[in-house]
């Protein structure tokens, strides 16, 4: 990779800097307290994280909406328990967990530190799926915001990574070009892929240390991306 010609670096943020899994388990575990539900946590984590997932792909390719995105990963997790709750204490559950995600705040290990190593030789941008209501306060709580230029949600362009068009808006706000740009993050298809057909540089940041088939440069933690910029 040419990396003397990268002027701008854009990072994912959930499952990249911010650390999702640890602080969803925190936010649902107020959550829980609050509603009394009345079930093993970590039982239900370990159900929810890959109904998440295939949700959230479906909302990547505009198959549902944010509501029922909202809903359905909880309703299919409560339904494996046999546990049927009613619809509105579902969306009230599901506003609640919202509320309480960008309370606590861990980021990865390394964030501060390759943020403070790329800072002065980059200009730092966020592209993110996320919603908009949280992806601003989990920069602003967790203190890294400063470091970042410009941050792109997919709410405010209206198309979801791995959509090209968020890509080239964000790349249009930080006014640079693809050849100039490396896109940093953990999905292979949402980040990766969608970069590249951007005409960005890629970085896979593979901390799951999945077995993958992809030309992209790789790196397992954060730092090791001293190796590459």
């Amino acid at each position: 990779m040419p990396s003397n010609l990268i002027t701008d670096v854009f990072f994912d943020l959930d499952h990249t800097l911010w650390d999702f899994d640890r602080n969803s388990a925190l936010a649902f575990e107020r959550v829980f307290r609050k509603h009394k539900i009345q079930l093993e946590l970590s039982n239900f984590i370990r159900e929810y994280e890959p109904i998440n997932e295939v949700y959230w792909k479906k909302y990547r390719e505009e198959l549902i909406s944010k509501q029922e995105l909202r809903r359905g990963r909880l309703l299919d997790t409560f339904q494996i328990f046999k546990m049927e709750l009613p619809l509105a204490t579902i969306d009230f559950m599901a506003n609640s967990y919202i509320e309480e995600l960008p309370v606590n705040n861990e980021l990865f290990s390394g964030t501060i530190e390759i943020l403070d190593y790329l800072y002065p030789k980059y200009k730092l941008h966020i592209i993110t799926n996320g919603f908009n209501e949280v992806q601003h306060l989990k920069l602003a709580n967790s203190g890294i915001n400063k470091y970042f230029k410009t941050v792109t949600t997919s709410e405010e362009v209206g198309v979801k990574k791995p959509n090209p068009i968020i890509f080239e808006a964000a790349m249009t706000k930080a006014s640079v070009s693809p050849n100039r740009s490396i896109m940093i993050g953990d999905n292979l298809e949402a980040d990766i892929e969608g970069a590249r057909n951007s005409g960005m540089q890629t970085l896979f940041f593979n901390y799951k240390n999945l077995q993958i088939n992809t030309p992209s440069l790789t790196v397992t933690e954060l730092m090791q991306i001293k190796n590459c910029l």
